[in-house]
């Protein structure tokens, strides 16, 4: 596990993971290196919409139709914090390039311009995000508590949240419900 790099991967919980920030959760992470990793969980919608969001923030958002986009539970580190996952990466005042065209901004100004109308095409909306200190994320994965696979764009922002943790593992060839709790232990 020595300098694997999982930026622009998915972590999928394994069904043992007892954690309730993270069971049946898919993270999609933003930043690894020898400072530990960033990510953002992807398939937990909260009791909150975009408009709700962004009348919290006394934003106007003028595209009506992304008000009843949900928001996310991206984990539990600065959950009063908002966090975007998008396409393309535009130019905003923090925004971590990830991989490809994907990129997470954590300045306001990605939101005002998604109010009116000129953000990105795609995003996903998260407060809150999932760190590991250096070498921690090599550690769970060891421990089989994390299966990784390169993440896949449509199932970021496309898919419905339910469905995403299915997409993800079958991006692996694996089916959730048949996966073993003592998985790499035979």
């Amino acid at each position: 596990m020595e300098n694997v790099n999982l930026t622009g991967h998915f972590l999928i919980a394994m069904p043992a993971m007892e954690d309730p920030n993270f069971a049946k959760s898919v993270a999609y992470v933003c930043e690894h290196n020898e400072n530990g990793a960033l990510g953002i969980v992807i398939n937990r919608p909260i009791d909150m919409k975009l408009d709700d969001l962004f009348e919290q923030i006394s934003i106007d958002l003028e595209n009506k139709t992304l008000g009843g986009t949900p928001v996310h539970f991206g984990g539990p580190v600065q959950v009063d914090r908002g966090f975007v996952l998008h396409q393309p990466i535009g130019q905003w005042q923090s925004t971590i390039a990830v991989t490809g065209d994907t990129a997470l901004t954590t300045s306001k100004d990605v939101l005002e311009a998604v109010a009116r109308g000129e953000g990105p095409n795609k995003l996903l909306v998260s407060l809150g995000y999932t760190g590991w200190s250096p070498g921690q994320l090599e550690q769970e994965i060891s421990q089989n508590a994390w299966l990784t696979v390169q993440a896949a764009d449509d199932i970021l922002f496309d898919l419905p949240a339910e469905e995403k943790l299915v997409a993800a593992m079958s991006l692996l060839g694996v089916d959730f419900a048949t996966l073993s709790e003592q998985a790499g232990h035979a």
